[in-house]
């Protein structure tokens, strides 16, 4: 998936919190790219602060801000619980959606969403992390064939849908049935970094990590995750993918030139703004042995790798809306990611095996 360079995508936004508002961040960084139409928010008063922030019209309703202006697509970004009802809110306006990971927040959630709007082929997901330039990086390597066919993945990085939507896209997995076995184990661990901030904390207190297998009948993902992994300092982030013929890990690639010489090599960032560099601090591109195999879409504007990802979904999701482009992230994908993510949290929750079947979304 690539960032289109036509027209800017427009989109409207449901809800007015944190992430809302990234959003509108993004499109205030990139207007030559992305253009917000209106947020919905449930008061005036909260409706009055985010125009006054961000030069953004409000509404009461989605109705309303389609029929103010209709944008290639509306983000539902609500809280669990509503993302539902949400989504179908959207759909049966006509308009296209994007909704927060998850979808829905549990298994009898998923299928009812899916059984109402799944036909319409009107919702995509912001799962971003295969687009950020890491892992997208890795994602071309496996795809060019260096490592020969991916055999497993073993991710400690992010959590439950996230971790299987990159386990399941570096794997080449659809929607086939997993044997999963998890278990959850607890160690003192300092927490120094959270979202609100550094706490001070001088003392460790209990942090519980997963651990799990997910089997998908011969290729198999490694699950390793940590309360506040994402924020944690003390808690680094690594991948290792394995083929037939070599292994990435982290950013490091091995491989065998000829039947008796392996050979290493690295995946190379060149990283603007750096001692001398005076074109800015940015991410330009990944190469490995001086082929490019990455490019940062948004060169110039110096957004961090998940900001990057973010950008190029929402482009992604407007070309996609406008018939322009393929679609970036259907809603089947991110049930079958949440699908598996819930069977993590059962076998830890159970000490069993949890089996996934077929749903409704996979039959296709």
């Amino acid at each position: 998936m690539s960032a289109s360079q036509g027209s800017p995508s427009t989109f409207g936004v449901i809800g007015s919190g944190w992430r809302s508002l990234f959003f509108l961040r993004l499109a205030r960084i990139l207007p030559d790219r992305l253009r917000p139409v209106g947020v919905v928010t449930r008061t005036e008063s909260r409706g009055a602060e985010v125009t006054a922030g961000w030069n953004v019209p409000t509404f009461r309703s989605t109705a309303e801000l389609v029929k103010h202006e209709r944008p290639d697509f509306v983000i539902a970004a609500v809280p669990w619980a509503v993302m539902p009802a949400a989504t179908r809110e959207v759909v049966g306006l006509g308009v296209p959606v994007l909704a927060e990971t998850p979808p829905a927040p549990d298994l009898d959630g998923l299928r009812s969403l899916w059984a109402d709007v799944g036909a319409s082929g009107q919702v995509q997901v912001a799962e971003q992390y295969l687009l950020m330039p890491g892992h997208a990086a890795r994602l071309s390597v496996v795809r060019e064939g260096l490592i020969g066919a991916p055999t497993s993945v073993a991710l400690t990085s992010t959590h439950l849908y996230h971790a299987v939507a990159l386990i399941r896209g570096l794997l080449g997995i659809t929607f086939e049935p997993a044997t999963v076995n998890a278990r959850d184990f607890t160690a003192p661990l300092l927490d120094p970094l959270t979202p609100d901030g550094w706490t001070g904390a001088t003392e460790p207190t209990p942090a519980t990590t997963t651990l799990a297998t997910i089997d998908f009948g011969g290729r198999v993902g490694f699950y390793d995750f940590t309360d506040n992994q994402w924020w944690n300092p003390l808690r680094t982030r690594h991948i290792t993918v394995r083929g037939s013929h070599g292994e990435i890990a982290d950013d490091l690639v091995m491989r065998m030139a000829d039947p008796t010489t392996p050979v290493e090599s690295s995946l190379v960032r060149r990283q603007t703004g750096v001692d001398l560099s005076l074109e800015g601090r940015d991410l330009h591109a990944i190469s490995i042995d001086g082929h490019v195999i990455y490019r940062n879409p948004f060169f110039g504007a110096g957004l961090s790798e998940d900001d990057i990802a973010v950008a190029e979904l929402l482009v992604d999701t407007g070309a996609w809306a406008r018939a322009e482009a393929p679609a970036p992230y259907p809603l089947a994908e991110a049930c079958q990611d949440h699908l598996i993510g819930l069977a993590i949290g059962e076998s830890a929750r159970t000490r069993q095996d949890v089996v996934t079947t077929r749903e409704a979304w996979s039959i296709r």
